[in-house]
C-alpha cells in the first residue's frame, strides 16, 4: 500500500490506544521479525471483527508479543468472554505478560506456552472465533485441528494468506512457508462445509465462516 494512502487511512480510523502503541514500539525495538506485530490498522480491524461476531470464546494460535491478543480481548463484549493464547516461543513469554498486565484487557486473556497440538486439547469448550497467526508451514494442520472446535456459524480468521503475493507466484512453490500458505488457501477454497473470503489487507486475511 502506498505509505501515503496508508497515513490517510491511520488519521481516518479510531486512534491507536496508548498501551498497544507502546507494545509496538517496545516490539520494534527489543524482538526479532517485528513485521509480525498486526499494528494499528490491523489491530483495529480485529477489534472491530470481535465486535461484530460477538464472540464469547476465541482462540488464538500465534501470541508474539501479544499485540493482536490484546486487540481481540479489547472487543469482547464482557469480562465472561474470554481468549486464549498459544505461543510456541517460551522466550516470549516474560515479555508477552508485561505487556498484558499493563493493560486492562489482561483479565481476559490466558497465555498458553506450548506447541498448538500439545496445548488446544487442554482447553475446554468450543470456540466462536478462531485467529490463526502462526507458523505457515502449519496452516493446514492447524485448519484441521480447530475446525472440529468452532461452534457451528463460527468464524476463523487466517493472517498472511497472500505472503507478499508469493501465492500466486509459481517460482516461489520450493519455499516452505509459501507452500504451508498455498495448501491452506486450496484446503480452504475446496471446503464446503464453510464460507470464506480472501481480504488483501497488509499480507492478506482470510475470513472464514462455519456453516
Amino acid at each position: 500500500m502506498d505509505e501515503h494512502l496508508q497515513d490517510y487511512i491511520l488519521s481516518h480510523i479510531d486512534a491507536e490506544p496508548d498501551n498497544l502503541r507502546q507494545l509496538y514500539r517496545d516490539t520494534n525495538l527489543q524482538l526479532l521479525y517485528p513485521r509480525m506485530c498486526s499494528g494499528h490498522l490491523q489491530g483495529r480491524l480485529l477489534k472491530m471483527l470481535v465486535r461484530m461476531i460477538r464472540p464469547q470464546l476465541v482462540l488464538e494460535l500465534g501470541t508474539y508479543s501479544g499485540y493482536s491478543a490484546l486487540c481481540l480481548a479489547e472487543g469482547l463484549d464482557s469480562d465472561n468472554a474470554h481468549v486464549h493464547t498459544i505461543e510456541i516461543d517460551d522466550e516470549l513469554e516474560d515479555f508477552i505478560l508485561n505487556h498484558f498486565s499493563q493493560s486492562p484487557m489482561s483479565k481476559r486473556i490466558t497465555l498458553h506456552i506450548g506447541d498448538v497440538a500439545d496445548v488446544l486439547p487442554e482447553i475446554p469448550g468450543q470456540f466462536d472465533l478462531i485467529y490463526i497467526d502462526a507458523n505457515k508451514r502449519h496452516y493446514t494442520r492447524y485448519y484441521h485441528d480447530v475446525l472440529p472446535r468452532l461452534r457451528q456459524g463460527g468464524f476463523i480468521i487466517a493472517d498472511n494468506t497472500l505472503w507478499d503475493g508469493k501465492v500466486a507466484e509459481q517460482q516461489h512453490k520450493a519455499d516452505p512457508q509459501t507452500e504451508g500458505i498455498m495448501a491452506f488457501n486450496d484446503l480452504v477454497a475446496a471446503d464446503e462445509r464453510v464460507e470464506k473470503v480472501i481480504i488483501p489487507l497488509r499480507d492478506g486475511l482470510t475470513l472464514i465462516r462455519k456453516k
